[in-house]
């Protein structure tokens, strides 16, 4: 199952009517501020937490009636004990009237990433995250407060959507907060690159002059029908290679992403031949396996199909990138259904909150190097699936 990020605390000492705040959760020894909570999984904890000046208790699972707690702090919350994973320096964000929560960061993952939001100009066949008309601007204010609560030492930060860039000057504005706060932490976000044709978002983007920022970009044919087909939105293609050239012009950073599925990869071959020829300039190309969730399993009909049955493609599109000497990536797969001229491009990636390995994969002795599988949506295996010796 995947990890849980979000669930409902019950909370006191709090003012109902407050909007949604972030709240560092610190072991009951440190020496507090004033956004911090007292990580406490025992009554003990919390004697150590009074003693050491919190104001705030955030509490796993202790037996121990709420009122009992909320009568030694000015603010407190308690979880069930799912949430035991939690440690010292994560980060939550609580809604004090409804006592819902959600984990924005944790600092022992190496896959810490931020909804922006969840609007979005695409309608993807497969999205993993389907898109609402929401007014949901909010979360970039959280996010900016939140940012200044991460621990220093962070080495990447994610940022996703929906579409990063509908409101575009604010999400600038977070850049520059990363670029301020947290100068050592590398930045990737994902972006359906339209806006990027827009001179004044570009230029935007490139002011913020971050010492390693990086932007993800689906493409997901060289044929232009074909991409706005996927993403469902006419004249998808033509902008988000505007923006690509105009990123690049500028000297940023650009990854491209193909999710892999039976629409692409009838494609995928033409599609990598043609971005070695045409755009070889670019950062990294990711060809990245199918997460089966969102409108994935709505949509399994005209996108399902077994790893297995495109490793011809596969194969010949990472020697056509590789041959061009451009940096290629296999994202999302298993080792055991990729043909071993291709697993050394093949990468962890899934994130560790919804990654899961088979009974096969105990047998494995690649496991630790391989991808896993997506415990997310509806897990569809691989009849790939077996133990490498």
């Amino acid at each position: 199952m995947p990890l849980p990020l979000y669930g409902i605390a019950q909370v006191a000492g709090t003012d109902r009517a407050a909007v949604r705040y972030p709240v560092r959760l610190r072991a009951p020894m440190n020496e507090p501020t004033a956004d911090d909570a007292a990580l406490a999984r025992s009554l003990d904890d919390l004697k150590f937490a009074r003693q050491s000046g919190f104001a705030q208790a955030f509490v796993i699972g202790v037996a121990t009636e709420l009122h009992a707690v909320a009568d030694q702090f000015a603010r407190a919350y308690v979880v069930p004990k799912r949430f035991n994973y939690l440690a010292d320096g994560d980060v939550i964000g609580i809604d004090p009237g409804s006592g819902r929560f959600r984990v924005h960061y944790r600092r022992a993952s190496s896959h810490n990433s931020f909804l922006v939001t969840e609007r979005c100009n695409h309608y993807c066949l497969m999205c993993s995250q389907p898109p609402k008309n929401v007014d949901d601007r909010w979360i970039l204010k959280e996010i900016r407060s939140t940012l200044l609560l991460i621990d220093k030492t962070t080495k990447t930060l994610g940022f996703t959507g929906g579409e990063p860039l509908l409101d575009w000057e604010e999400f600038i504005d977070v850049l520059r907060v990363c670029r301020d706060a947290l100068p050592n932490t590398a930045v990737h976000v994902l972006s359906n690159g339209r806006g990027f044709a827009r001179n004044a978002i570009v230029d935007a983007w490139s002011s913020v002059k971050h010492p390693n920022l990086m932007v993800g970009i689906p493409l997901y044919a060289a044929v232009d029908h074909v991409h706005d087909y996927v993403v469902q939105a006419a004249g998808a293609f033509d902008e988000t290679l505007l923006g690509i050239l105009k990123l690049k012009d500028r000297g940023a950073r650009v990854e491209l992403r193909v999710v892999l599925h039976a629409i692409t990869v009838r494609h995928l071959v033409h599609t990598c031949r043609w971005i070695a020829r045409n755009i070889p300039f670019l950062d990294h190309v990711a060809l990245m396996g199918l997460e089966n969730t969102g409108f994935a399993i709505a949509n399994e009909g005209i996108l399902g199909i077994d790893p297995m049955d495109y490793q011809d493609e596969l194969s010949c599109s990472v020697e056509a990138l590789a041959s061009a000497g451009m940096n290629v990536s296999i994202y999302n797969l298993p080792l055991c259904v990729l043909r071993e001229a291709v697993r050394p491009f093949a990468v962890r990636s899934i994130s560790d909150w919804k990654n899961g390995y088979g009974e096969e994969c105990m047998r494995c002795t690649q496991q630790k190097n391989c991808a896993g599988m997506f415990t997310s949506g509806r897990p569809k295996l691989s009849r790939g699936i077996r133990a490498i010796a």
